[in-house]
């Protein structure tokens, strides 16, 4: 067990918890890339907290919880539950989700998330879209891709 690895997620999710996106930042490296079953794959750490600046734009009332956190010298896990209302639907989402994360000099530098994206989408955009669609490669590509325009759009706002 790294003791100083448990602490960086620790304070990655605490951060997330508190929207400090500063902290947040603070836990990456410049070259790290993040991701999860809607955005994919994003790199670098401009991109990838413009990311975050747009998923808790998106979440109102995001409430984190984290546990089970394990890290050794090059490698970390932790299971995190988010609560949110979804602002495109106004329905309300308890996301369970299982990070994975690779250290390079004592900081983040590979953060992947994994949830049942049929399990969110049916919480997320109800009836009969999430329920219908949810699982459909389709339906799943039209989500990723608005979540990546929307990305852009913001990451190109920033300059980023």
């Amino acid at each position: 067990m790294n003791d100083r690895h448990v602490a960086l997620i620790g304070a990655f999710y605490d951060a997330l918890g508190r929207a400090d996106l500063a902290a947040m930042e603070r836990c990456y490296h410049p070259e790290v890339s993040f991701g999860d079953p809607i955005f994919l794959e994003v790199r670098g750490r401009d991109r990838v907290m413009s990311m975050w600046r747009l998923q808790l734009g998106v979440r109102d009332g995001l409430e984190s919880a984290y546990r089970d956190v394990t890290a050794d010298d090059f490698t970390g896990t932790a299971h995190w539950t988010a609560r949110y209302t979804f602002s495109g639907t106004g329905r309300r989402v308890v996301n369970e989700i299982d990070a994975l994360f690779r250290f390079e000099g004592d900081l983040i530098v590979r953060h992947h998330d994994e949830f049942d994206f049929k399990r969110w989408s049916k919480m997320a955009l109800g009836r009969p879209h999430g329920m219908v669609f949810g699982w459909t490669p389709m339906w799943r590509k039209t989500i990723r891709d608005r979540a990546v325009q929307r990305l852009d759009e913001l990451s190109s706002f920033q300059g980023g």
